[in-house]
């Protein structure tokens, strides 16, 4: 006899772990509670290896192409990745404080900032821009498995095309995206706090391409290349300086943003803070100056033009080379190394944490796991071939997304460093009605809504002109606020979320509570007192508690 459909419905369920101490509710799941003590598995090394992959990847080496952009020169702009790299590990202690301390992610840690229904507008937000960036990701990392099988059969990277012109979609292209997906996906079943080894391995074979790539480069440029040499060619320095570090704030902004995500599985406070301050610059600069470095020795060694990506680079290097055998073995390993930094980097910035976005909306059904495969389906359902291809302006707008991560931000600061000064009352975070201090008016918390379009309307003039490519004329100023997003918009939102709340504070400031008793957490409560020997007196299991 069939199920009944409140037992399909049940069997639907996100698993909950046996002898767990929360249930399935519309706002709590297993990966939204705050991380218990045994699934605490990071420590220094472990968030070392977090930023080895966040800092040393693709959008890391390309970094130079935006920052030559903008008219300095190369060794400037090496001094610009440093100086962002460091503001950027500043920003990433501060933004991964609530998960050191209480072990919440973002997804939750908005429900005290925006109120319980109103934390779905970040969350949404977030959640979206996630799903994009993995579409182009997962491209780009299709293409990189093309120029490995390229590099065992040759003949693969001139394959005929069997798809229409207007697709926008080479099939060799399609074949390579289909075997990283299929390599992807089932890497969303290794659970975050598992992650550290997958991190070392990717890390290690990226380094290894970088190396390799720059070994190459100064041995056959003899130097870093002509380009490594060209001066600034902006009339004002400074102005470009600026751009560059809130460039940098803004590609590693989003990471930050959601740094609790990871910092919530440390297994002592301040395990992730070295690695924060030290390895989120090292890696960052030393992976961006060997790209600006890499490029410019290709440059004079191949001719033609200029290529940032090395993805690219490492087709067109067994192309100069006619695919030789020897090439095509430095190319099959250093593509191994770029097919590996978009596995990592996938996982570190869009699945982890889009997944548990996803999961926060609707927490009885999905989970992490389950909220990466459906960014999956819904990247690659965007069809990023064609945006990247078609849509000119499709980058820029994806890339202003900054707009609205950098006044989330600001108010995320504010609030918990400021207004709450560290203090929460975890449990009522898990709690969807008016007993909890964090309903506010309805579940929705006007204060943040009011920074953030605060923070937000100042740098949509420059969006707009930035997109459209308007230039001159009273465009000039709005443009460059807007190449200073990150710095304006956290800081514009910042102050006024903290002016409103110190002229109309919510209530229960300075109130602390648990997410369930430690007595309950632990599973055991003692009885009073010792017996007549002296000895312990029987422990006792407590019942379960449930949040709903």
């Amino acid at each position: 006899m069939g199920s009944s459909w409140p037992e399909i419905k049940h069997k639907l369920q996100c698993p909950v772990d046996e002898d767990a101490h929360y249930e399935n509710t519309t706002w709590c799941n297993r990966d939204l509670i705050p991380i218990p003590p045994d699934r605490r598995t990071y420590g220094i090394w472990s968030y070392f290896g977090y930023w080895t992959v966040s800092g040393s990847c693709i959008s890391a080496w390309s970094t130079g192409s935006t920052l030559l952009a903008f008219g300095l020169g190369p060794q400037q702009a090496i001094g610009v990745v440093v100086v962002g790299g460091i503001l950027a590990g500043l920003l990433a202690v501060a933004c991964g404080w609530m998960g050191e301390n209480h072990h919440i992610g973002f997804t939750v840690s908005s429900r005290f900032s925006w109120g319980m229904r109103g934390s779905y507008f970040p969350v949404i937000l977030r959640s979206f821009v996630s799903c994009m960036w993995f579409g182009m990701q997962a491209f780009w990392g299709g293409q990189a498995t093309r120029v490995m099988i390229g590099s065992i059969i040759p003949g693969f990277a001139h394959m005929p095309n069997y798809f229409a012109a207007s697709s926008h979609l080479q099939t060799k292209d399609f074949i390579g995206l289909l075997i990283w997906m299929c390599a992807f996906i089932p890497g969303l079943l290794i659970r975050p706090e598992k992650l550290q080894i997958p991190f070392l391995i990717c890390f290690t074979f990226f380094c290894g391409s970088c190396f390799g790539l720059l070994i190459w480069g100064v041995s056959q440029a003899h130097g870093p290349g002509s380009m490594f040499h060209e001066p600034s060619s902006t009339p004002n320095v400074g102005w470009s300086f600026m751009f560059g570090i809130t460039a940098i704030l803004g590609s590693w902004g989003s990471g930050t943003l959601g740094q609790s995500d990871w910092t919530r599985y440390a297994n002592r406070k301040f395990a992730p803070t070295l690695s924060q301050l030290i390895a989120s610059p090292l890696t960052i600069a030393v992976t961006a100056t060997i790209g600006i470095i890499v490029t410019s020795t290709s440059r004079d060694i191949m001719g033609g033009e200029i290529e940032w990506n090395p993805i690219y680079l490492l087709a067109n290097i067994q192309e100069f080379y006619h695919s030789s055998p020897r090439v095509r073995a430095a190319v099959f390993f250093a593509s191994i190394g770029m097919v590996f930094s978009q596995f990592s980097i996938s996982v570190v910035l869009n699945s982890v944490s889009c997944g548990m976005d996803l999961a926060g909306l609707w927490p009885r059904y999905i989970n992490i796991r389950r909220g990466g495969y459906i960014m999956a389906c819904i990247g690659i359902a965007t069809q990023p071939w064609q945006l990247l291809a078609t849509a000119d302006k499709f980058l820029s707008v994806l890339s202003g997304f900054g707009v609205f991560m950098a006044p989330a931000t600001g108010i995320m600061l504010a609030d918990y460093h400021l207004v709450r000064r560290y203090k929460l009352k975890v449990g009522d975070l898990y709690t969807g009605d008016s007993s909890s201090i964090y309903w506010f008016s309805n579940g929705v918390n006007w204060r943040a809504f009011v920074a953030f379009f605060a923070g937000m309307w100042p740098l949509l003039p420059g969006l707009a002109g930035t997109v459209n490519s308007y230039s001159g004329g009273s465009w000039t100023g709005w443009v460059r606020l807007y190449n200073l997003t990150f710095l304006i918009g956290l800081a514009i939102s910042f102050l006024i979320f903290w002016i409103l709340n110190f002229f109309f504070p919510p209530i229960a400031l300075g109130q602390e509570g648990p997410f369930i008793g430690e007595e309950v957490m632990y599973g055991i409560a003692k009885t009073s007192g010792e017996n007549d020997t002296g000895s312990r007196d029987e422990e006792r299991k407590v019942p379960v508690a449930s949040v709903v």
